[in-house]
């Protein structure tokens, strides 16, 4: 018997379907909000080096399964039923993950491990199975990746078996291990490797699919937000922290909106090695803007928490986020257009200042210093806009 479903599910290229972005994939979306949320919890709980380095695991293994799966409903139809079942299952998936990631560097390491195998091992066997009998070369090339995310699956159950010693390093390696074949395209000795130019994919559908994510991480930023002020007693300090949130989040919005998320679509469309562009600017260049946006979260609950402390620990969380938000930016607008965001870059400038400022031990509260940076992201998102309406650019959002 061939293997393979015998069901076409592929996405349709000559139907409105090929770049729709479905309901099922933002119900699936709906679960990385409280992965999010929980993440940004995790943080805020271990600002300490060696937290630092397991929230930077933890985002990019997050960001990993997400963005895995943004690639395969790019081929699969998700109106298909079984498409949508299997969505549905790796939603379900996503929730044990997200359960688990308090305690993935404790208790829960095994279920946050095996969630992670099952999750990601799962959906390439699928497109694999799914593929067999009617795109060969796609199946091919994520049989491929299949190989390499089972090897890096061994050392996530691994990691979760051994104590946190060896965990953290076992688990650095299989993300490791991850991103290093999608550099070298997944080779198999006898088998060749992936070649990314020969992949045909939906640019209006990847792009808005991660806007869809970056919006909804920023809507778990200003939910984290929201409860801590809630937690709290009105003050004036309160009343300012949740301000300056509020105007920060909304000027981290205007400036990927206003211009930037646009031009994602057009530019993969005009490409001729549209999966290459889309892994560069999607894959790699998003995962700092992602880890800004949830460290901006981290950064208002310690605002609305101990508005008058100053310190390394708070300067790190307050100035960093933006720094990594902007540094995606930055990049995305670089590797789109082929040229450098100047109001970007004058507002990292002023936030290395204001980190400086922070690190010299200079008393600045973390109020002062979120209303500073809340200040600096205004700035570029009113200098962002002066710029595109200069060159006669239409707004995006």
């Amino acid at each position: 018997m061939a293997f393979g479903m015998v069901r076409d599910v592929l996405r349709p290229t000559d139907s409105p379907r090929a770049d729709r972005v479905t309901y099922v994939e933002l119900f699936f979306d709906l679960l990385f909000v409280l992965a999010l949320t929980q993440l940004s919890a995790y943080l805020y709980d271990n600002q300490t080096p060696l937290g630092a380095v397991e929230g930077v695991i933890m985002v990019c293994a997050l960001w990993w399964a997400w963005v895995s799966t943004t690639w395969v409903t790019n081929w699969l139809d998700p109106v298909k039923l079984p498409v949508r079942a299997a969505v549905i299952a790796l939603a379900f998936v996503a929730l044990v993950m997200s359960v688990s990631i308090a305690e993935a560097f404790g208790e829960r390491a095994w279920a946050f491990a095996i969630a992670y195998v099952v999750f990601q091992v799962g959906r390439t066997a699928f497109i694999v199975w799914a593929t067999a009998r009617h795109d060969r070369r796609v199946a091919r090339d994520f049989s491929l990746i299949l190989c390499w995310t089972v090897a890096g699956g061994a050392l996530w159950i691994a990691g979760a078996l051994m104590p946190l010693g060896w965990q953290l390093p076992l688990w650095a390696a299989a993300l490791a291990l991850e991103l290093l074949g999608t550099v070298l395209g997944f080779p198999v000795p006898g088998h060749g490797k992936v070649r990314l130019s020969s992949w045909d994919l939906s640019g209006p559908h990847i792009a808005e699919r991660t806007s869809l994510f970056v919006l909804i991480a920023l809507g778990e930023g200003l939910l984290v937000t929201g409860f801590a002020f809630v937690d709290k007693e009105s003050s004036v300090a309160s009343i300012a922290a949740m301000m300056t949130a509020f105007v920060a989040a909304a000027a981290t919005w205007w400036i990927y909106f206003d211009h930037g998320e646009r031009i994602g679509a057009e530019a993969i469309e005009a490409s001729d090695e549209p999966a290459r562009l889309a892994r560069t600017v999607y894959t790699w260049v998003h995962l700092p803007i992602i880890a800004g946006i949830v460290l901006l979260s981290v950064g208002d609950k310690e605002m609305l928490a101990l508005p008058d402390q100053h310190g390394l620990a708070a300067t790190v969380v307050v100035v960093g986020a933006p720094i990594l938000f902007l540094t995606g930016t930055v990049l995305f607008r670089r590797v789109l257009e082929g040229r450098w965001a100047r109001a970007q870059l004058i507002g990292l400038v002023a936030l290395v200042l204001l980190a400086g400022v922070g690190l010299a031990g200079v008393i600045v509260t973390v109020l002062a210093l979120s209303i500073a940076t809340a200040l600096v992201l205004v700035g570029v998102a009113a200098g962002e806009t002066v710029e595109r309406l200069r060159r006669g650019r239409r707004s995006g959002g």
